[in-house]
């Protein structure tokens, strides 16, 4: 009974912590994606809030800085007129003239370099070697010899938001470029993407830093901010900035920021109206996954104390399982008195042993002589006794791959797994012995043994034939007188 309860209690345990582990796994993993997944969309929901703030403000522009650029249209006319008056810039005072038009004023000679600026850190910028594509653009409106104005742009020299016009002068020597500063204007207060910058990385803590950049990889900052640095031409960031804005693809690379692992991930910026070369930007932001593995491991963590947990569990609840349940499977297949497999047991276990190979198998029969009388005359509490006092012999001379069975009633029967003649003939005499000096309490007139019948399994038995031999030799010990044995000797192996 104990083993029976042992081996139930251990497959019930194993069942449910495997059917447990399963689901506790599969929730592990479903919220390990979960975790993933939002790491992911918090990133691409800050991109796509920078992304969205500039084409915002660049339709803001376009819609609502008319009047910005037609103040430097008559501006860029009036300095067309003062350069045909005096063509000699060094006699221009450009501080002056800042002060009167309220704009930087910026002379950009053939070879398109800044000779002359009311700006001066601007001055000497050779717009060929480090604006390709702003040389030609430059080019192409002094051959034109009319008015351009540009959207939102930077200054290089201090990452300063401006609006830039172009005039070229008639015999077309020089451009005259004003600026506007607009990072003090009431557009980019109210649509100021930095402003979203700066509350993104402090929303999210995986942000270390975002920062847009104009196509030559200077920094747009706004008015009196300090300026963090432009992407460098030798830097290894480089190569991935330009290639995110030639092929239109974000592109990523593996950093350090404040010596700390970060990801650069550079998301380049496609205007609704191009305007110039002002709306080719990239956007850059500086993330890490220190918060996505921080939450890994704690689920992680969460799982192993889910698992014991779950284990813990399981025992418990086998447990009681294994008592609720456990001894009415026991009594479908063993006997509640004596407490060995009872007759339904029988002919599987007597199946499966015959089905073994080149084993000597033997089937004894066990029954009780007299035993009637026991019941009749000393009462069915006494006959109780007698029939768990011969299980516990017939157990006692038991190895542990026989069985012992109690058919029913007073009969019994053994199947050895693996038996010589000799020996079951000296297991059958010691029970017999055995017997005779328990049973030596009863009355005198109560005769009470033990008659034995032995058969020896062949190639063509089964069940009903081996039980069958055995029976026969059992009649034929009590034929002969009974507390005895007899081994069937028609097909006898030895």
């Amino acid at each position: 009974m104990k083993n029976f309860r042992l081996h139930l209690t251990l497959i019930i345990i194993v069942f449910s912590i495997f059917i447990s582990f399963i689901v506790a796994f599969f929730d592990q993993v479903k919220l390990k994606n979960r975790l993933i997944e939002d790491y992911a969309s918090r990133l691409s929901a800050t991109e796509d809030s920078i992304i969205e703030s500039l084409h915002t403000i660049d339709k803001a522009y376009l819609f609502f800085d008319a009047d910005i650029a037609q103040k430097m249209k008559k501006n860029s006319d009036e300095l067309l007129s003062l350069y045909e008056k005096n063509p000699n810039f060094d006699e221009w005072d450009f501080h002056a003239l800042k002060t009167y038009y309220g704009m930087d004023i910026y002379i950009i000679n053939e070879k398109n370099v800044i000779t002359y600026s009311s700006f001066p850190d601007d001055i000497g910028l050779d717009f060929q070697s480090c604006c390709k594509k702003l040389s030609e653009i430059l080019d192409t409106r002094r051959n034109a010899g009319v008015f351009a104005d540009d959207g939102m742009d930077i200054q290089q020299s201090d990452g300063g938001i401006k609006k830039f016009s172009y005039a070229p002068t008639p015999d077309k020597k020089y451009i005259i470029e004003l600026g506007v500063e607009l990072s003090d204007g009431e557009i980019f207060k109210h649509f100021n993407f930095l402003d979203l910058a700066n509350g993104l990385e402090k929303k999210y803590s995986f942000i270390n830093n975002i920062n847009i950049y104009s196509r030559g990889g200077h920094q747009f900052i706004a008015s009196g901010n300090e300026k963090e640095g432009d992407i460098k031409r030798e830097s290894e960031k480089w190569p991935h900035f330009r290639k995110a804005l030639e092929s239109g693809k974000p592109t990523e690379v593996k950093g350090k920021w404040e010596n700390l692992d970060a990801t650069y991930r550079y998301i380049p910026y496609i205007a609704t109206e191009k305007r110039g070369v002002s709306t080719d930007r990239v956007v850059e932001i500086v993330y890490n996954d220190f918060p996505l593995r921080l939450a890994l491991l704690d689920n992680k963590k969460q799982f192993v104390l889910q698992l014991l947990v779950i284990f813990l569990g399981a025992i418990l609840l086998s447990l009681f399982i294994a008592r609720w349940i456990g001894r009415p499977m026991f009594l479908a297949f063993h006997d509640s008195l004596t407490g060995l497999k009872n007759r339904a047991a029988f002919e599987d276990l007597v199946s499966q042993q015959l089905q073994k190979k080149n084993v000597n198998t033997a089937l004894m029969m066990i029954d009780l002589d007299n035993f009637k009388l026991v019941n009749d005359r000393l009462g069915h509490t006494e006959g109780d006794r007698i029939l768990k006092i011969t299980a516990e012999t017939i157990a006692s001379f038991l190895s542990k791959n026989d069985h012992a069975v109690r058919i029913g009633g007073d009969e019994f029967g053994v199947i050895f797994a693996n038996i010589k003649v000799e020996d079951i003939s000296m297991i059958a005499s010691g029970m017999l012995s055995l017997m005779e000096q328990r049973f030596h309490d009863l009355p005198e007139n109560i005769d009470v043994s033990m008659s034995i019948g032995i058969a020896f399994a062949d190639e063509k038995d089964n069940v009903d034939t081996l039980y069958a031999k055995a029976d026969s030799a059992l009649y034929q010990s009590k034929n002969n007188g009974k507390n005895q044995y007899h081994i069937y000797r028609e097909l006898l192996k030895t």
